[in-house]
């Protein structure tokens, strides 16, 4: 059986600067952080199979007080060296999925892969786009190293990873966006990234003023959620600032 550790990097209020501003739900206030702003939870996920250490997405890349990177502490937190890491699963490479992709060397400003030994799912026109569209949403900073390394896989369309990791593409979000079903033969665990960020969004006919495609979007929730439903998934969210993992 499969197990599931959600790594939150903690709950942050986002609006239309694309800035990422942490928000302690014990004092700070929604109203005061102005019109459009959203609340959100950055919700990596790592799924342990007998065959890998599969990490989903990567976060915004912060680092603790300490300096450390957060998404390397959560791992440590639970008893996990992230050296271990065996895949990294991308669903697409905005700068709050993809931050942690790679990281800065504090004293010698280099820039390494956060996950070394692990091998990169990534899909082809998702890396192109990053780099192209360079901005506010993507950090090309971030995320180019993925193209110079020999441990990235470029993935593309429909596919599966070692018989039992299966990729498809949808769109919607952002143009290349992919989603990842994990089947091990006893769990079926989805990770819809932005497609299905959050459990309220799948039950209801939520179309996101900041997808790419709103109403594709809506129809992959809706789609996604019956297949849920019908093979019992479970449901992993990755801005569910109450819910991290679901069933229908």
């Amino acid at each position: 059986m499969a197990r599931i550790i959600p790594l939150s990097e903690g709950s942050f209020t986002v609006d239309g600067t694309k800035a990422f501003v942490p928000f302690d739900t014990s004092k700070d206030n929604m109203q005061q952080r102005g019109p459009g702003a959203l609340l959100v939870e950055i919700q990596p996920f790592l799924v342990i199979t007998d065959k890998d250490y599969l990490l989903c997405d990567t976060g915004l890349g912060f680092r603790n007080a300490d300096g450390v990177l957060q998404l390397h502490q959560n791992l440590i937190d639970n008893g996990i060296n992230p050296l271990e890491i065996t895949k990294v699963l991308m669903s697409h490479l905005h700068k709050d999925h993809a931050g942690g992709v790679s990281a800065k060397d504090p004293v010698t400003g280099e820039r390494s892969l956060s996950f070394p030994h692990a091998t990169y799912y990534v899909n082809t026109r998702e890396m192109n786009y990053a780099i192209e569209q360079d901005g506010k949403s993507y950090l090309a900073e971030e995320v180019g190293l993925l193209r110079q390394r020999d441990n990235v896989v470029f993935i593309d369309g429909n596919g599966s990873i070692d018989g039992y990791i299966h990729y498809e593409f949808t769109g919607g979000h952002c143009p290349y966006h992919q989603v990842f079903l994990i089947d091990d033969g006893e769990d079926q665990i989805f990770f819809g990234g932005d497609v299905a960020p959050q459990a309220s969004q799948m039950r209801g006919r939520f179309i996101a003023k900041y997808d790419y495609d709103g109403k594709l979007s809506m129809e992959l929730r809706q789609q996604f959620m019956e297949r849920g439903k019908n093979d019992n998934w479970q449901f992993l969210y990755y801005h569910d600032t109450k819910q991290p993992i679901g069933r229908f």
